[in-house]
């Protein structure tokens, strides 16, 4: 008998018919002898209701009182899902994120887990009984509760499985596993049977949904299989190991893409050694993240730099940056919205040069510019016009021979 931890998203739990489905998913894995732990979301849109909600009496409510607020999302999930399996004959309990042992930092909205106490869910476990865990919350040693930020539940659904020594974690969701890019703008994605830890680290940083960053890098830190399926379709997933199956002559393996990118270029900076760190150690302390970064010397005296952020958070860049005018000591900034990032992701890139120049050369052969460039031993992401996105990411697929199956079972290759 292993230990499964199974993770069940808003959209999977988003009724009272679908939780009971969800129910079956878990009776049916409780029947092959298996102890069950599942971490489930709060219904369907149930947190985007709370925050507006929240927002219609607080313009800017505390972060303390919306995780309060947020936290009963999961509790009510929790506990139908519970009464779904007793009502079906099965021993089961519900726990929120504190009940269950999670303890975070002390940081409202967007915590971290800093350890598990698995001591009650193993209790419970041995006396024969499925634990359904509440995902996205915990408390802090200090007693306050706390969310996990943006998915919260999937990171909630690993670190839980490696404390708990599972077999294995499945993510269940409202798609069948990891696609070479996403089959709603490209009908010619396929699924694909593996994935190594890595390229799924870079594929959920780059722009693709299916998992949160945190979780991956929980799974691989703890060497935690995970399998992505579909809470909908019986049938298998994606999934996510250091040992995966090698695709022949399948140099990259997915392709992600995001758009509302904006490029900031801040111009007139000394030409010193200091003058990067300065820009960029004060965006981090004020919360600012940035991505791709370019450097552009204009003098023997003055440089100007250009950097990528999200549209969301151009203000904030432009604010601290003139609030620390004097410090960072730069001319001006100007910044170009209606951008995108498409990037292409494969651990085959590594022994293959020569797969970033084919990049650029679908790219030029369809009329797209690209504006910025960064690459990793596994990855070349580049920002061009938003409009050209999906044109962009069609060409890119057909190019490297993504809706092929090339799958050779009997090769393994580790990352």
């Amino acid at each position: 008998m292993g230990i499964i931890v199974q993770k069940f998203g808003g959209t999977s739990v988003g009724t009272i018919e679908r939780i009971q489905k969800v129910a079956k998913r878990v009776m049916e894995e409780v029947n092959r002898g298996n102890q069950v732990v599942v971490v489930v979301s709060a219904m369907g849109k149930t947190t985007d209701h709370l925050v507006d909600m929240a927002k219609q009496i607080n313009s800017k409510p505390s972060k303390r009182e919306m995780d309060m607020l947020l936290t009963t999302g999961e509790q009510v999930t929790i506990s139908l899902l519970s009464l779904a399996l007793l009502e079906n004959g099965y021993e089961a309990v519900s726990y929120t994120g504190w009940q269950a042992g999670i303890l975070t930092e002390s940081i409202h909205s967007n915590a971290r887990i800093a350890n598990i106490d698995t001591k009650r869910i193993n209790e419970q476990l041995a006396h024969g009984k499925i634990v359904v865990v509440a995902g996205f919350q915990g408390v802090t040693s200090a007693g306050e509760i706390t969310t996990l930020g943006r998915g919260g539940s999937d990171t909630t659904a690993v670190a839980l499985a490696a404390a708990l020594h599972a077999d294995k974690c499945d993510i269940y969701t409202d798609v069948t596993g990891v696609y070479t890019t996403d089959p709603r703008y490209v009908k010619t994605a396929r699924k694909l049977q593996s994935v190594s830890y890595d390229e799924m680290l870079e594929l959920a940083n780059l722009g693709a949904g299916v998992l949160h960053p945190r979780a991956v890098e929980f799974a691989k830190n703890y060497l935690m299989p995970l399998e992505v399926r579909s809470s909908m379709e019986l049938e298998n997933g994606t999934v996510i190991e250091e040992e995966v199956s090698m695709e022949k002559n399948l140099i990259v393996r997915g392709i992600a893409f995001e758009d509302q990118i904006t490029r900031v270029t801040v111009n007139g900076l000394e030409n010193g050694l200091r003058t990067l760190s300065s820009i960029f150690s004060t965006l981090a302390k004020n919360g600012v993240n940035v991505d791709i970064i370019i450097q552009s010397t204009t003098s023997l005296d003055t440089t100007s730099i250009s950097f990528s952020v999200k549209t969301a958070d151009l203000q904030d860049a432009i604010n601290v940056l003139k609030k620390n005018k004097e410090e960072i000591n730069f001319e001006n900034i100007e910044h170009e919205s209606g951008l995108a990032k498409v990037s292409i992701v494969g651990s085959g890139m590594i022994s293959n040069p020569g797969v970033a120049a084919e990049m650029f050369n679908v790219l030029a052969e369809n009329g797209i510019q690209v504006k910025m460039v960064s690459t990793s031993e596994i990855k070349v992401s580049t920002v061009i016009e938003k409009e050209s996105m999906i044109k962009a990411v069609e060409a890119l697929h057909d190019a490297f021979n993504l809706s092929e199956e090339q799958v050779n079972h009997e090769s393994k290759v580790t990352v």
